[in-house]
């Protein structure tokens, strides 16, 4: 999601130094893009520079004292250091300034997208003018674009569908972006006078993968709620209001516009506000019709006797699911994916919890395409999360030659300093993996002799994303070496739609050969998909959740593969990385064996 092309003072006063930095150096990065391939180095100078401004765990003024102190910084040489305090100094900085003039940097903000490179951007701007994502539909529905040499009908129909995930992602937030600003305005709410309870619903509640808009509930009485409404329209997030009364106020979030509804309910009424504003629609649908046969009403102030009108409940979900004679059902569950009927039988899984998780087993270091080094980031593992018993490095293999890929002799290297800093530390928490490429013919990009040593292995693919992949998949679950299948589906929310695969042959494949399959928990992956993820463990598939990390702050996301491992109806026994390594060392074993059966 981009923010705007100008931010006021007051905006900018309101928003992190990071978030405004790694937007600048990001646009940046697509203006050199645009410039042509002499300008390439500086546009990938730009994108380091936009990810260190990102991941940075503090505000970027804490580092800047002087030019040294941000060189310390991944990716932050002098020439971006200089930009940096620039920024901080004047709010401004003149190169970006400059580039604005020079380019159609609102075309530009569809390079992301796939099927938009600079060179089709480029084209659509020298030959038919356009400056704009308006523009350029216009453009394609008068005909205008297909008369331009090499845009064909399956070069627009790319374009259509790119269009599209840009739409959708504009208008919407990832979830971890959704998490972070709600937590933020309930923290906000829960301190003012007057409120009692307050808690986040809807898709954000629900944990969906991208939010529309962010509702709270709030239990607040009568007399206070005009001065509470008050308060929560002149918070700091608000923009500009949009509704405010005395039971419900919404407004427009400053930094996307996104919306945020508060509804204000008394005690009675706040289990049946909850479960209402929560969702699913189609979940309240069923629960309304199951009231309707038993002569009940339910709707957001509660069960009610339809012909007395007396109230039945209200309270809390829990005790309205108790009227319908059902298991309390989990707000991740609540799409009506066979919930309903699993809760009448008492047959509800234990979903699986952040807590469960024992390691973490996909991340990268400065050895390939990482910010931190693999000391810091042990280090790091042992003070932020003490309950990992494990975290395995999987920097990228060879043919991954813009993130860094490693060579077999590199590897070995690694090897090394791994195991100085197991001795280092005096924990045996580093685990010697790799993420290696699935080549076109489903081949592996490393010696099956070097695969052998690593004690993980997941295999991914990066290459080839609009043709259908089930057999590179295949084969990869066939290789004996092979742990894991990294990011499936090889989707970018909003960027880039998954490549087709036979899921159902994946699956059986996978349950077979005794390979996992990986929930991605990177904000814009999330890959397997959560009704994937619940197909997958029908099929006894194994799965892992990883954060995929390339710098610290990306740790926290552990969360967020939780978060889609229970919408798939996970258990910790569905997923591996609540075992110890002993267990997991088991699965290996097993799965060798798999795979030699097979050959």
């Amino acid at each position: 999601m981009y923010m705007k092309k100008h931010l006021s003072p007051e905006e900018k006063t309101n928003l992190s130094h990071n978030i405004v930095l790694a937007d600048i150096f990001h646009r940046m990065a697509s203006c050199y893009r645009y410039m042509g391939p002499a300008e390439r180095f500086r546009a990938q100078t730009y994108d380091n520079a936009s990810r260190t401004m990102k991941n940075l765990q503090e505000d970027v003024s804490t580092y800047a004292t002087d030019l040294r102190s941000l060189d310390k910084l991944s990716g932050i040489g002098e020439g971006i250091g200089k930009k940096i305090i620039e920024f901080l100094e004047t709010g401004s900085i003149k190169t970006y300034e400059k580039l604005l003039k020079e380019v159609p940097v609102e075309l530009l903000e569809l390079m992301d997208i796939n099927g938009f490179g600079p060179a089709t951007i480029k084209t659509l701007h020298d030959e038919l003018k356009i400056n704009n994502r308006d523009e350029l539909i216009a453009a394609i529905e008068a005909g205008k674009v297909e008369k331009l040499k090499g845009f064909g009908p399956g070069k627009i129909e790319n374009m259509k569908r790119g269009l599209k995930l840009f739409k959708e992602s504009y208008s919407r937030m990832l979830l971890p972006d959704a998490l972070k600003t709600g937590k933020d305005i309930l923290g906000t709410i829960q301190k003012i006078p007057g409120v009692k309870k307050a808690e986040l619903a809807g898709s954000l509640r629900r944990r969906k993968e991208t939010i529309g808009d962010i509702d709270i509930i709030t239990i607040a009485e009568g007399k206070g709620r005009k001065k509470i409404i008050s308060k929560f329209v002149s918070i700091p997030q608000c923009n500009r209001v949009l509704a405010s009364g005395e039971t419900k106020a919404s407004f427009l979030l400053k930094r996307n516009n996104t919306q945020v509804d508060i509804r204000l309910v008394s005690e009675q009424e706040y289990g049946s506000a909850l479960l209402y504003f929560t969702g699913s629609k189609e979940h309240n649908i069923q629960l309304r019709l199951m009231a309707k046969d038993k002569g009940w009403k339910l709707n957001e102030y509660g069960l009610f006797d339809e012909k007395t009108a007396k109230r039945l409940a209200g309270k809390s979900e829990e005790e309205l699911y108790r009227m319908f004679r059902l298991q309390y059902i989990p707000p991740e569950l609540r799409e009506m994916r066979g919930e309903m009927e699993a809760a009448k039988k008492g047959e509800l899984p234990r979903l699986v919890e952040l807590k469960d998780i024992k390691g973490d087993m996909q991340m990268h270091s400065t050895w390939s395409d990482g910010t931190e080094d693999i000391e810091t980031i042990a280090k790091y593992i042992l003070n932020k999360f003490p309950r990992y018993e494990y975290i395995v490095m999987t920097d990228h293999s060879q043919s991954e030659r813009i993130a860094g890929g490693l060579k077999p002799a590199e590897f070995r290297k690694q090897f090394s300093e791994i195991d100085k800093v197991n001795k280092k530390t005096g924990k045996d928490l580093l685990k010697k993996g790799v993420e290696v490429d699935i080549l076109a013919d489903g081949s592996l990009d490393l010696p099956d002799d070097l695969l052998k040593e690593f004690d993980w292995v997941v295999a991914s693919i990066h290459s080839g994303f609009n043709k259908d992949n089930t057999g590179r998949l295949l084969k990869a679950c066939e290789h004996s070496s092979v742990h894991c299948i990294g990011h499936p589906s090889g989707r970018m929310i909003g960027k880039r739609e998954a490549y087709p695969v036979d899921w159902e042959k994946l699956f059986e494949k996978a349950a077979i050969t005794g390979t996992a399959i990986e929930i991605n928990a990177q904000p814009d992956r999330l890959d397997l998909k959560d009704d994937l993820v619940k197909s997958a463990i029908e099929r006894e598939v194994a799965i892992t959740i990883s954060t995929d990390s390339h710098a610290l702050s990306q740790f926290d996301n552990m969360e967020l593969g939780v978060a889609v491992a229970r919408r798939g109806w996970c258990t910790a026994k569905n997923v591996l990385n609540t075992r110890s390594w002993k267990i997991i060392e088991q699965f290996k074993k097993k799965k060798k064996n798999n795979a030699a059966k097979i050959l």
